[in-house]
C-alpha cells in the first residue's frame, strides 16, 4: 500500500502557514492518516484490501475495494476509522490527567481528533456515519430512494458546516469538510478486488507450506484471516478434501467472500 498527495494538499499547507496555522493543518493531516488507517487495518482483517490512502486538500480518504461486502462488515469498517479517533482522545485525555502540564503540548491533537470523530459520524456520505446511514436505509428504502435522501442529507450538512464557517469567525476547518463533502458526494466506489497472497516473487524467494485443518463450514472470509505472506497456505479438511492458497484465489472469483470453501 502507498500514500499519495494530492498537489494542491501541500497548497492548502501553505495557505494555512500563510494565516499561521501550519502546524494546526500537519496535526489535522496526521490525524487523518490515522483515522485512515484504521479503515486499512480492518479491511485487510475482513479480506479486502486497500490500494493507497490519498491526502487530499480537503483531507485523506483511503481507496479501499468492498464491492460485495455485507452491510455488517460495512459497519465494522465505517466504525474502524472513528474508533481509532477516539482512542486517541482517550489517550490524550490520560496523558492529561497523569500529567496536567502536557496539556499545552496535546491540546490540538485533542482536538483534531474530536473533531475528525464527530464529522466522521455525521450522516452525511460518504463520510463513516453517512456509510452506516446508508446500510440502515437499505433495508428500509430502495437504492434509489436511499441515494436521493443521503445526497439531501449532505446538502444540508454542508450548508450547516458552511455556516459554522462564518459563526466560528472563520474557522478553516468546517469550510474544508463542506468542501469534501462538495467534491466527493457523487464519487463512486470503487470495485472490489480480492487479495492475492500467491505473488510471483514470493514465490521466487522461497516459501514455506503450511497447512491448516478446518471444518466443512469454512467460509472464504474465514480463510482469509489465515493468510499470510510469509506461508503458502493449504486448507485440509477432516475428511481429506485440500484447498491450495492459488485454489482459493480461483474460488473468490465466482462466490462471494460469505460463501463456503468445500463445496
Amino acid at each position: 500500500m502507498k500514500i499519495t498527495v494530492h498537489p494542491l494538499f501541500f497548497a492548502v499547507i501553505i495557505f494555512c502557514a500563510f494565516f499561521g496555522g501550519f502546524f494546526v493543518a500537519v496535526i489535522f493531516a496526521l490525524t487523518a492518516l490515522l483515522h485512515e488507517c484504521g479503515h486499512v487495518f480492518c479491511a485487510a482483517r475482513l479480506g479486502y484490501e486497500c490500494r493507497q490512502i490519498k491526502l487530499m486538500p480537503y483531507g485523506a480518504a483511503a481507496v479501499c475495494d468492498i464491492d460485495g461486502i455485507s452491510p455488517k462488515d460495512e459497519i465494522m469498517l465505517a466504525l474502524a476509522g472513528p474508533a481509532v479517533n477516539a482512542a486517541i482522545c482517550v489517550a490524550v485525555a490520560g496523558l492529561w490527567w497523569f500529567f496536567p502540564s502536557a496539556y499545552a503540548f496535546t491540546d490540538t491533537i485533542m482536538y483534531a481528533s474530536l473533531a475528525m470523530l464527530i464529522i466522521n459520524l455525521l450522516p452525511a456520505y460518504p463520510l463513516d456515519g453517512g456509510r452506516v446511514a446508508k446500510c440502515a436505509l437499505l433495508r428500509m428504502f430502495s437504492e434509489k430512494a436511499a441515494r436521493i435522501i443521503l445526497r439531501v442529507t449532505n446538502g444540508i450538512i454542508a450548508a450547516a458546516l458552511i455556516a459554522a464557517f462564518f459563526i466560528s469567525g472563520y474557522n478553516i476547518t468546517f469550510l474544508f469538510f463542506a468542501l469534501f463533502l462538495a467534491c466527493s458526494i457523487f464519487e463512486k466506489s470503487a470495485t472490489a478486488v480480492k487479495i492475492n497472497f500467491a505473488t510471483r516473487a514470493a514465490i521466487r524467494r522461497g516459501v514455506e507450506v503450511k497447512t491448516i485443518l478446518v471444518d466443512d463450514g469454512l467460509t472464504i472470509k474465514r480463510a482469509l484471516r489465515h493468510l499470510d505472506d510469509k506461508y503458502y497456505v493449504v486448507f485440509r479438511a477432516p475428511d481429506g478434501r485440500e484447498i491450495t492458497q492459488d485454489r482459493l484465489y480461483d474460488i473468490m472469483a465466482d462466490k462471494t467472500i460469505y460463501d463456503k470453501v468445500f463445496e
